[in-house]
């Protein structure tokens, strides 16, 4: 059904092509109805290519009212070239069935250029803007086809612009060839020119306004559909003020009925499923590029009109080609780089020279201070760089915190790119989302994603100094909880502990020569009350660091924890000798791995578990292997997890946690050594 109107219209537009091809150019036919064939059956192929769609996509009533106008231009086109073909000469006789044929020409000629009018107005839905707006755009619908009525039955040509006026004393068939309806129409000789330019400067503004009102209003599909039909009547405005600069020309056929055409193809194709091609992003290169063009064009032929002026005649045609191409190459040239250069960048930013953009935000990020000064800056470099009216850098910090650094008024719609470092997100880069700045071709594209870059370091390089802000105030913090625990377990446990020991020995004392055997239990009791202290001052050592450690190093400390695991074998593998390796690593590789043995026996119901060390590139490798049930996808992390983790960070190391095919888990973490290898034996 969809491919039915437009493979009738290819029928006919093949006859009329046929008959006019073959028709002779002097023939009175073509005195007698003038006008292109080729530009009615282009605008009629264009208006059944969308009577197609429309079938197509449900819109029964907007494709029915569409093939009138279809029908019309190709009736048009095939009747015009009948008459080319078929009149030879000024008609002998009764001319009754050429006369009326000139009338269905003269009716199919003007129809179609209604259907702008009921295009704009009635597109994409069928149906009127709600409100005012609505009722006055139906009011303008209805004046231009009265306006339309008064050229069909008025006195004027068969052009699609008609010449007006009566030919007394002639028929249709001689002198101008001006065609009269019957009644009313001698009376609406000096109604035609009024009606034609009340639908032109008046009715015509209102209904190209209706488009505009709609986009406003509307979004996602409807919106891409209007962009289209915006597209093309950017297209033919650029048309014909290349028409009016070069011809000093007004409305006639070609534009007119090509003008229309391109209109119903852009309908169409709006019409259609947009996946590759959007219609915003061809509205808003067609205006930029179309309308400097056209701006070049007019400033182009002024230069040479005034210098002709200057010049007049007092040059011979030689020597004013060698001036115009003097003043052209010497000043002019110049002049018309330098201000597109400038309109360009007025309407586009920097993007044109990215080299310099980049470089000047290298140079701003050098001067900037850390952290929300060189966000700021990157931001302005990119509202410069594509002369956007809003660019904000988004960064996340500790504890679901966000710095944002912002240039210009946040819009309504926006869209956010990613800032990755190093394959991990670190922020975003916020812009508008419509516009017609904000719309980036490859170029752009490959010239923000060097921006972004940029962006990536010095975002990553405010998350670090937060970090280290952050890491500062929780080692201030942590060593003050320090202090106070010992000052309270010294305060409150060893200090009374010890105070009753003397007062213990005191009493012993004092009782030891009158009573030797009380004194005895008095001093048992101290030495048992002392045991305890020393019990207190192990466990007080043992919180600051593992004895293990200073005892039997990293390795034998790690066995001895393996040996506390029930039901599973602990293996330890570590290279003799290991190296000498800081204290905080040494704390830091026993508590992940009696984290990872603790949660071997709770859930892993492992057998056999390994402990592997060793040293790779400056870094300590802690693997620590079982062979039990692994962890399941979905759990999340617990606490002991989340400890391994925040063990690694703290020292600016890593882990990984995987669970291998063959079974069980294995978990890795790479701490900073600070190793002192031992020499190698030379025998």
């Amino acid at each position: 059904m969809a491919l039915a109107p437009p493979a009738v219209a290819s029928i006919v537009v093949a006859l009329a092509g046929t008959m006019e091809v073959a028709a002779d150019q002097d023939s009175f036919g073509h005195e007698l109805v003038p006008g292109a064939v080729w530009i009615y059956a282009i605008l009629g192929l264009a208006l059944a290519t969308l009577t197609g769609v429309l079938a197509a996509t449900g819109r029964r009533g907007l494709a029915i009212g569409c093939s009138v106008f279809a029908a019309c231009a190709l009736a048009s086109s095939l009747l015009r070239a009948w008459v080319h073909w078929s009149v030879d000469a000024v008609p002998v006789g009764g001319a009754a069935g050429l006369l009326a044929l000139i009338w269905v020409i003269k009716v199919t000629t003007l129809v179609p250029q209604l259907f702008v009018s009921y295009g704009l107005v009635l597109y994409p839905d069928g149906r009127a803007l709600p409100g005012w707006w609505g009722r006055i755009a139906l009011l303008s619908i209805a004046g231009s086809t009265l306006s339309g009525l008064a050229q069909i039955f008025g006195p004027g040509t068969l052009d699609a612009v008609p010449i007006v006026g009566l030919d007394p004393g002639h028929t249709v068939l001689e002198g101008e060839h001006v065609l009269v309806g019957p009644l009313i129409g001698a009376h609406l000789e000096h109604v035609m020119p009024v009606t034609a330019i009340t639908a032109i400067v008046v009715l015509l503004p209102i209904q190209l306004s209706i488009p505009v009102l709609r986009w406003r209003q509307s979004s996602g599909a409807d919106r891409e559909r209007l962009y289209w039909l915006l597209w093309a009547v950017v297209a033919v405005g650029l048309a014909a003020t290349v028409d009016v600069i070069v011809r000093e020309g007004t409305l006639d056929a070609w534009l007119i009925g090509l003008g229309t055409a391109l209109v119903a193809l852009a309908m169409a194709v709006g019409l259609l499923d947009q996946t590759r091609v959007s219609g915003e992003e061809w509205l808003t290169n067609t205006a930029l590029y179309g309308g400097l063009w056209v701006g070049v064009l007019a400033l182009d032929l002024a230069f040479l009109s005034l210098l002709t002026v200057m010049l007049g005649d007092a040059l011979d045609e030689q020597d004013v080609i060698l001036v115009v191409l003097f003043f052209s190459a010497l000043i002019y040239a110049p002049l018309r780089a330098a201000l597109w250069r400038l309109v360009r960048r007025f309407l586009l930013g920097g993007r044109e020279n990215p080299y310099d953009v980049v470089a000047g935000l290298a140079a701003g990020l050098e001067l900037a201070d850390e952290g929300p000064d060189q966000l700021l800056a990157v931001a302005r470099a990119v509202a410069d760089a594509f002369g956007v009216a809003y660019v904000a850098v988004e960064v996340e910090r500790a504890a679901g915190a966000r710095l944002t650094a912002a240039v210009g008024t946040r819009p309504r719609e926006i869209r956010t790119l990613p800032i990755t470092y190093r394959g991990r997100e670190v922020g975003r880069l916020v812009l508008p989302a419509r516009g017609l700045r904000a719309r980036l071709g490859r170029r752009d594209e490959e010239l923000l994603g060097d921006l972004i870059r940029q962006a990536a370091v010095a975002a990553r390089t405010t998350q670090l100094a937060d970090a280290l802000q952050d890491n500062r105030e929780q080692l201030v913090l942590a060593r003050e909880e320090e202090r106070r625990r010992l000052r309270r377990d010294l305060h409150d446990g060893l200090g009374p502990s010890l105070g009753g020991a003397v007062f213990q020995l005191d009493s012993a004392r004092l009782t030891v020569d009158r009573d030797p055997e009380a004194a005895a239990a008095q001093l048992q009791a101290t030495e048992t009350h002392l045991l305890g202290v020393m019990d207190d001052v192990r466990r007080l050592v043992s919180d600051l660091r593992p004895p293990a450690l200073d005892t039997v190093g990293l390795v034998g400390a790690l066995r001895q924890q393996g040996d506390l695991v029930p039901g599973v074998e602990v293996r330890v593998v570590a290279p003799a000798p290991l190296g000498t390796l800081s204290a905080a690593a040494e704390v830091a590789a026993y508590r992940i791995a009696g984290e990872a043995l603790t949660n071997v026996n709770r859930h892993a119901r492992a057998r056999n578990c390994t402990i592997r060390l060793a040293v790779e590139d400056g870094w300590l490798l802690v693997e620590i292997a079982d062979d039990g049930t692994g962890i399941s996808l979905e759990r999340e992390a617990g606490v002991g997890l989340l400890s391994l983790r925040e063990r690694a960070d703290e020292l600016g190391g890593r882990t990984e946690i995987s669970c291998p095919p063959s079974g069980g888990t294995v978990v890795r973490a790479w701490l900073p050594a600070s190793v002192t290898q031992p020499e190698e034996s030379l025998l």
